[in-house]
């Protein structure tokens, strides 16, 4: 008895018993359309076959892909399950050398029954394991990038300045635009937003007062940093991450390079030198901002600058500066940090870069209260 089916001229079968052995020979283009096209018919013809030994004859095969051999995988898989032996014949050499890559390897089988159940201690021991394992890594890498900056203090020939300038560049003066424009449109709208309120009262003479309190204090250095960790500290993972997929890291490694020295310490280098110089044109952005509505208001430029600036002094102007300071290395850092860490995978880059950004502002924030309680204490 033959059973015979033709679906496509690209590709067809025919199953035929013989006492107890069965013949399946197969013929056409076994690619991708040929073989989804016979691969059922198939496979149920055989099921539904009974036999003690399953030929697969190949001799009228024109041409055989990676699909074709994933059928014969299938037909050996349907075979022994009725402990049937399986048998290759008239194979081409080349589709015979695709073929036996494979041929020994068994099928992946998913048994709905035996799936792990993790219960909710495990759960918890596990996820408490790895936020642990990130903090150990942090402190390393927090304690490792101070050692390196105290080297770099001691020993400044010994770091590569022309990267330390390059990323100086990257992160200071390609962030000026969108630094000056926030900040200038900053100003100008806490300046409107305080002018309305305070005019009922007849205060609006104080807006200069707050507005530089509030951006030599407190905005200026937080929204700088906040916008380069998510420009810069991105920036610096997703190029990190990138050579750690590339295993660039592994070659530095390899020729006796600190990926550390090499790489973050230019980066942390620049951020610190930068940011804080970022700060000061936020702030005087801002300022710009706050005059345009005071001189649009009547008052004239004297009186704003005078107001401006008798009520700030050098502690107000240095305490900005430490933030920046602080907040800089808190950028650069998890950025570097974030890409140090990136694992294999297409959207491990992605992943550390947001990761970076999202643990930058989180730190910034963190850090900034801290500021504030400790500005508090010290009557600053």
């Amino acid at each position: 008895m033959a059973v015979t089916t033709s679906i496509q001229d690209t590709a067809r079968f025919t199953v035929t018993a013989d006492g107890d052995a069965l013949r399946v020979a197969l013929g056409g283009r076994l690619d991708a359309d040929g073989t989804a096209s016979i691969w059922k018919a198939a496979l149920e013809a055989v099921k539904a076959a009974s036999f003690s030994a399953v030929e697969a004859d190949c001799g009228e095969v024109t041409y055989m892909d990676g699909a074709g051999v994933a059928l014969l995988v299938r037909l050996r898989e349907v075979a022994a399950a009725k402990n049937a032996p399986i048998t290759l014949s008239r194979l081409r050499d080349e589709d015979e050398n695709l073929l036996m890559l494979t041929w020994e390897t068994e099928l992946p089988q998913w048994d709905r029954a035996n799936r792990e159940r993790r219960g909710l201690a495990v759960a918890v021991g596990e996820a408490t394991g790895e936020i642990w394992k990130t903090i150990h890594q942090m402190i390393s890498f927090v304690g490792e990038s101070f050692a390196l900056l105290g080297q770099a203090i001691l020993h400044p020939g010994q770091v590569r300045w022309k990267d330390v300038l390059l990323s100086c560049i990257n992160v200071g003066v390609d962030s000026m635009f969108i630094i000056v424009l926030i900040g200038f449109l900053m100003g100008l709208i806490m300046s409107f937003q305080s002018a309305i309120s305070l005019q009922r009262f007849g205060g609006e003479i104080f807006v200069p007062n707050m507005l530089g309190l509030v951006m030599f204090r407190e905005m200026g250095p937080l929204v700088t940093s906040i916008l380069l960790a998510a420009r810069s500290g991105s920036a610096f993972a997703a190029e990190i991450g990138t050579m750690k997929i590339n295993e660039e890291l592994d070659a530095l490694t390899t020729m006796g390079l600190s990926p550390m020295k090499f790489l973050v310490v230019p980066k942390l280098l620049s951020t610190m030198m930068v940011v804080p110089l970022m700060t000061m044109f936020f702030n005087l952005a801002s300022l710009v901002g706050g005059a345009v509505v005071m001189l649009s208001m009547g008052y004239p430029l004297v009186t704003f600058t005078s107001r401006v600036f008798s009520y700030l002094d050098f502690g107000d102007f240095w305490g900005g500066m430490g933030k920046a300071l602080v907040f800089s290395f808190l950028v650069a850092g998890v950025g570097c940090l974030r890409g140090i860490q990136t694992r294999t995978g297409a959207s491990a880059v992605g992943l550390s870069t947001t990761s970076a950004v999202v643990s930058g502002i989180i730190l910034i924030a963190f850090a900034d209260g801290i500021f504030a309680m400790a500005f508090y204490y010290l009557g600053i």
